[in-house]
């Protein structure tokens, strides 16, 4: 079997039992009184959705293991040297970076599922306190980084600098412990915070998982670009069911799992920093919601953008929902097109 037939399989496995599951985890979830509370923080027009089913990001999480597992299964029987295949699907140590990645994945959802059980079913509208669920996350990304640790995962390629190995002596040491650890939960709450509106952050995704696979043919590796089949079919299954009017949401279930999600890609592509220039939009709700408390503060009650995040600024400004989502997609596609020029042209060495 060929890696663009894999990658074929992954894609349609996902979106199909993604997809397909929206018929049964929706009733399910509207079963169990699952409904989404809207908060009167934000935007009156909102309070429309009231009810609507709430941690529909189940619905990728399954579809995107089971593609990848069975993607990955069909992949080695059809091959007649399983030897030769598997390391073709994973080279050297990314057969840990993709499982410490799944992990990651599952422990950033799993996180995220507590807040969204608090907030539903036990109707307190802040869910997990910002203590417990900072600590939750730093567990699993402390854990991932020790991983690649003890693996030895620790080199980076750098666009037009080379490979660097960070186990040179205590100083790079550091600095890889540093960097990883603000990367890792730095991108994960990045991730979750652009799901604030109906399909933006399953339509962002899109374009990120796009071109991992690009970086996978790139890098002639088919594990990665397996993956990221997976995941692109996951989120464009879900689309079918979130995109305006949703009929489900994500909750943080959804959107801290995708958050691990993209950050397994950074690293299984060892080149982390891409991420910056291909999650733009990720960046950029990150950085609006940063400014604005920081400049309220300063100044006692002013504010620089109508509402944040960013996605709220525009929906305050009159934009539709669809709108920002085609918006804000197009301009993570320009980010996401950068970054795989960097990778390409930055004197790539596989």
């Amino acid at each position: 079997m060929s890696d663009t037939t894999a990658v074929l399989i992954s894609i349609i496995c996902a979106f199909g039992v993604t997809a397909a599951l929206g018929f049964i985890i929706i009733p399910w979830l509207r079963k169990l009184k699952f409904g989404q509370t809207i908060l009167d923080i934000g935007p009156s027009w909102h309070k429309s959705k009231q009810g609507t089913p709430n941690m529909g990001g189940l619905m990728f999480i399954i579809g995107i293991i089971l593609s990848f597992a069975l993607t990955v299964m069909i992949f080695h029987f059809n091959s007649g040297n399983l030897e030769s295949d598997y390391s073709a699907i994973f080279k050297g140590r990314e057969l840990v970076l993709l499982l410490a990645g799944l992990v990651l994945a599952l422990g950033s959802g799993l996180v995220g599922f507590a807040d969204d059980f608090i907030k539903i079913k036990l109707k307190r509208n802040k869910g997990l306190s910002a203590k417990q669920k900072t600590a939750g996350q730093l567990i699993m990304t402390f854990g991932y980084v020790l991983t690649l640790w003890l693996s030895h995962n620790t080199v980076w390629y750098i666009p037009f600098i080379g490979d660097m190995n960070f186990e040179k002596n205590i100083a790079t040491a550091v600095i890889f412990w540093v960097l990883s650890i603000f990367i890792i939960y730095g991108c994960i709450n990045s991730v979750n915070l652009t799901d604030g509106i109906d399909g933006l952050c399953s339509s962002v995704t899109t374009t990120v998982a796009i071109s991992f696979i690009i970086i996978g043919a790139i890098q002639s590796f088919a594990g990665l670009k397996i993956f990221a089949g997976a995941l692109l079919g996951g989120v464009l299954g879900f689309l079918c069911w979130n995109w305006n009017p949703a009929k489900t949401f994500m909750g943080d279930t959804g959107s801290l799992f995708l958050g691990g999600m993209v950050v397994a890609l950074g690293y299984l592509c060892k080149c982390p920093l891409l991420l910056l220039p291909m999650g733009i939009i990720y960046v950029c709700e990150t950085m609006s919601d940063i400014i604005q408390i920081g400049y309220f503060k300063i100044t006692h009650g002013k504010r620089i953008f109508k509402m944040a995040p960013i996605h709220h600024h525009f929906e305050m400004c009159g934009w539709k929902e669809k709108k920002i989502c085609v918006v804000f997609s197009l301009v993570n596609a320009v980010g996401c097109a950068i970054g795989v020029l960097l990778l390409y042209f930055g004197n790539y060495n596989n």
